[in-house]
């Protein structure tokens, strides 16, 4: 009988035992000191892990070229928030290579020293920002919470998370966190012909949006900080040509003469993006250097 109720006790543990194991677990913090940027992923499990990127881009801000003017904010306000003066969450919005994320890296490569840090997470993992928060609150160091190329479809759980934490019910409370979030839709949402409908007009000849497109534009506005992209010039196109060609150490006078395959390559593709320029550039640099 003994032998028989040590036995079932030994079982039920090992029941419990495999029962936590597939319970999602609490976040857990990672080494801190293994990277300046970490991933959170999220297991089939439920289990969530801040996973350190062990090749951060070495992007540095003198680099990028013909947004200036984007570049000053960004920057501004990422020096404010490393030096602990108020500082906003960022939405930078337009067209798709023009430098968006490569700005966000490079702000993140020229403040790592002063300890600023980056977490990438995916829109679907929104709802576990609360959790990533906690693990982070107490750190000395300042946390950028990256979401890249950021859009919702109508009803995902993702887009009321990230509305009440914009709102400041998490990270107001926590001022080493700040979220910074590019998008190709400027309102994060998708827009239809029909939402012109909602629009009413007063005696006074005011416009007033209706209130499918006021719950679009809502979310967008809980950025403290909005920064545009705009499609590159010809010329700007090119300038940023020349500028990755002298990064891989080619020749002023190459350069010059790469200047119509850079055009003819930008073509072919359908967009004078900063992204086009550089994949150009590696590609001409490489057939030089064959």
């Amino acid at each position: 009988m003994h032998q028989a109720l040590e036995h079932l006790i030994a079982r039920a543990e090992q029941l419990i035992t495999r029962i936590e194991a597939a319970l999602p677990q609490p976040l857990s913090a990672p080494d801190w000191t293994a990277s300046i940027a970490w991933r959170y992923r999220k297991r089939s499990s439920g289990h969530g892990t801040l996973e350190p990127v062990r090749h951060v881009a070495a992007m540095a801000l003198d680099e990028l070229k013909e947004i200036d003017g984007q570049k000053d904010k960004i920057e501004r306000n990422t020096r404010q928030f490393v030096q602990g003066k108020p500082a906003n969450n960022v939405l930078l919005t337009g067209a798709r290579g023009t430098g968006k994320s490569s700005l966000i890296k490079a702000c993140l490569n020229a403040y790592a020293p002063q300890g600023l840090r980056l977490i990438e997470v995916d829109k679907a993992d929104l709802t576990d920002l609360p959790d990533i928060v906690d693990v982070v609150s107490a750190r000395p160091e300042k946390f950028i919470v990256f979401c890249d190329d950021l859009s919702f479809e109508e009803g995902e759980p993702g887009y009321k998370a990230l509305k009440s934490i914009l709102d400041g019910s998490v990270a107001a409370a926590t001022p080493n966190v700040l979220i910074y979030a590019t998008s190709n839709r400027r309102h994060l949402l998708p827009e239809y012909m029909t939402e012109n409908l909602t629009y009413t007009h007063s005696e006074d000849g005011e416009v007033h949006p209706g209130e499918v497109v006021e719950e679009k534009i809502s979310l967008s506005e809980r950025f403290g900080l909005w920064v545009s992209f705009y499609p590159f010039s010809q010329d700007e196109y090119l300038a940023i040509v020349a500028q990755w060609l002298s990064s891989l150490d080619v020749g002023a006078a190459e350069i010059a003469a790469a200047r119509p395959q850079a055009l003819v390559w930008a073509l072919e593709r359908g967009s004078r993006s900063g992204r086009v320029a550089y994949q150009f550039a590696r590609d001409y640099a490489g057939r030089q250097g064959g």
